[in-house]
């Protein structure tokens, strides 16, 4: 067969599955084991079996249940919540500051958690009641926390790690390249809201807040907010400086956690029992998606699919430029329609030859991915940080209201990427300065 045939055949299938509502770890599975009873029979099963243990007996996929744990055990003992109330002391009277800190909020946890989702149950859960009840409307608040999704870019992030063991780009850069990138997005966001706010004051009432003493304010600040900085400047910089690798930061970020949330007498059985149920969760779903789709990707290689792909796109001589926007534009619609683990095992074994073809940098071309996939976290109809959002707003908060809310943060994301395509730099200048 032709190798168009075999990508037809092999994409076609995996398609249909998930349009009948099989489960993406099922339709992996079910492709899988047609093809290889076609190519080599009962045979191929042992092989089969052998690259499902594999594809999850790695050293470098450590990093992902550490960095989940990390931000569960945060979420579950509740010791984030002075953070955002500290926060909030010291942002004074600003226009639609709430919305602020919820993004600040986010940025700060991002750098200290490996999961999106959990970052988005948090700040729903804490900041989205609290802005509803200050007459802060649902366009604006629901939107802000969404902002979770910067938890995908801002390292520690748990899906670079998946992308850089199956994209062989390197875990340690790619997590750092992420910083700067983040910082910017987060700034993006701030910006919208502040001019928003101006153009529109009724969307976000003002309130007078808690007067307190300076060296109240100054000792909130030491207890409650400073704790968190030393986590992420010690998380991030045994990594930028080459003292240890991403698994045994995560490792040391994790202790750090549970020491803090110990400190703050918030560490016990309930929190332990939640903290490793969701992180089990997430994890599982994770790496049961991880072990179809390693198996698939190797079947589009031997058959010669993604190989020929790529000679049909090379063969063309499109321009670079137009190359990435039509690999960019494909990762944003699957984002809409997909989980982002199974849309890297599609993409990765057909775009990463083309990148380094092109010759590309990989890590560069890992963030423009990263931030892709932090688009499709949210994107409708089927985010999974929009599956999140509607386990935790009030019934009076419609699907279509989330949806509304979270379209200029898609646009700004949009915005972000035109950026890092335009200024690659921006991405590349912390992981230039690594120490190797």
């Amino acid at each position: 067969m032709e190798w168009w045939m075999w990508f037809t055949l092999i994409i076609g299938m995996f398609l249909i599955l998930l349009a009948v509502g099989f489960p993406v770890f099922l339709s992996f599975m079910a492709v899988n084991v047609v093809i290889i009873y076609i190519l080599w029979g009962g045979a191929g099963m042992s092989q089969f079996v052998h690259s499902i243990f594999s594809s999850i007996s790695t050293f470098v996929l450590l990093p992902i249940p550490l960095f989940i744990v990390l931000g569960e055990i945060l979420v579950h003992s509740g010791v984030f919540v002075e953070a955002i109330d500290t926060l909030d002391l010291w942002m004074g009277r600003v226009g639609g500051r709430l919305c602020l800190i919820c993004i600040g909020a986010a940025t700060i946890f991002s750098c200290i958690s490996g999961s999106s989702m959990a970052c988005t149950a948090m700040l729903g859960s804490l900041m989205l009641p609290e802005m509803l009840r200050r007459g802060y409307h649902k366009s604006i608040a629901v939107g802000s926390c969404m902002s979770g999704s910067l938890d995908m870019i801002i390292p520690p992030s748990a899906l670079a790690v998946v992308l850089g063991s199956l994209a062989d780009i390197s875990i340690g850069k790619l997590l750092i390249s992420g910083l700067i990138p983040g910082i910017l997005m987060a700034g993006l966001y701030a910006a919208y809201i502040m001019m928003r706010v101006k153009l529109q004051p009724s969307i976000a009432p003002p309130y007078t807040p808690e007067r307190l003493p300076w060296p109240e304010k100054i000792i909130r600040l030491i207890k409650y907010v400073i704790p968190f900085f030393v986590i992420i400047v010690v998380v991030l910089g045994v990594i930028l400086f080459g003292l240890a690798t991403p698994t045994e930061s995560a490792a040391i970020g994790t202790l750090l956690s549970m020491i803090l949330v110990a400190l703050y007498k918030k560490l016990n059985w309930r929190v332990v029992k939640k903290t490793f149920e969701g992180s089990l969760q997430i994890t599982v779903m994770m790496f049961m998606i991880l072990t179809g789709a390693t198996a698939f990707s190797q079947i589009l290689a031997y058959t010669g699919a993604s190989q020929g792909l790529l000679k049909c796109i090379l063969g063309y001589h499109f321009p670079p430029y137009a190359i990435l926007a039509v690999m960019m534009m494909v990762l944003l619609f699957l984002g809409t329609l997909m989980e982002q683990v199974a849309i890297m095992m599609i993409t990765l074994p057909i775009f990463m030859p083309i990148v380094r073809a092109v010759g590309w940098d990989p890590v560069w071309f890992g963030l423009l991915y990263l931030v892709n996939m932090s688009v499709g976290m949210k994107s409708p109809p089927f985010g999974l940080c929009l599956f999140v959002m509607q386990g935790v707003v009030p019934p009076s908060i419609s699907t279509m209201d989330i949806y509304k809310s979270v379209t200029p943060f898609i646009f700004l994301d949009c915005v972000a990427i035109t950026i890092f395509v335009l200024f690659p730099r921006i991405v590349t200048l912390l992981p230039n300065l690594m120490t190797h």
